[in-house]
């Protein structure tokens, strides 16, 4: 079974991701942040690396989803290769940070890749307002997402919403985050898994 943890940058997804994993035994899958070549770069000059850091979050996206699809475990993961095109990619081209002829070419092989692509089980959507992820970013104290724009966040969050109504055909769960501390109340979480408890096995399941 393959799980995801969707939502914006700062929504609480890791921390969900390993709370899952240690409560249902799940096994993680993190994305890949450290060590990222671009990463530091991309956010000093969007307009020149967005196309290299989307092209290398696509490869290494597909890899980890090659490598679920070919697991006998349980796989809870943090983010998946979906937002990474219709939410990241399909934002930076609408803030013409790419080119018409650059996201063509990136949506012509992320099309091949569908083709050996599994849809997951289940999307976990960690809905956030922008004031609660600025708040969770200055908190971890990334150096490189401190000097992230508001205006970035907000056209992200506004792709989530459409990437959830509008593009992504599997089975989602939302979770508006702003109102919960999951990682500190022990109610808060148990709501969480009690819904993922319908949605995976029960008979009657989350609307």
């Amino acid at each position: 079974m393959h799980i995801v943890i969707a939502g914006n940058i700062g929504s609480g997804k890791s921390t969900l991701t390993r709370m899952l994993s240690s409560h249902y035994g799940w096994k993680p899958q993190y994305e890949s942040v450290e060590g990222n070549p671009y990463l530091e770069d991309y956010y000093a000059d969007i307009h020149r690396w967005s196309f290299n850091l989307e092209v290398y979050f696509l490869k290494e996206r597909f890899r980890d989803m090659i490598a679920i699809s070919k697991s006998t475990d349980t796989i809870v993961q943090d983010r998946s290769i979906f937002e990474g095109v219709y939410v990241f990619m399909a934002n930076n081209r609408a803030m013409g940070q790419i080119s018409q002829r650059d996201f063509d070419t990136y949506m012509h092989l992320f099309s091949q890749m569908l083709n050996v692509v599994r849809m997951p089980d289940l999307m976990i959507y960690l809905r956030a307002s922008v004031p609660h992820l600025v708040g969770n970013i200055q908190k971890r104290g990334r150096d490189y997402e401190q000097t992230m724009k508001l205006d970035y966040l907000e056209n992200l969050n506004r792709s989530y919403e459409d990437f959830i109504a509008n593009r992504y055909t599997g089975r989602v769960m939302v979770v508006d985050k702003d109102a919960l501390d999951f990682e500190h109340n022990p109610e808060h979480f148990a709501a969480i898994t009690d819904r993922i408890d319908r949605m995976l096995y029960s008979l009657f399941p989350d609307e």
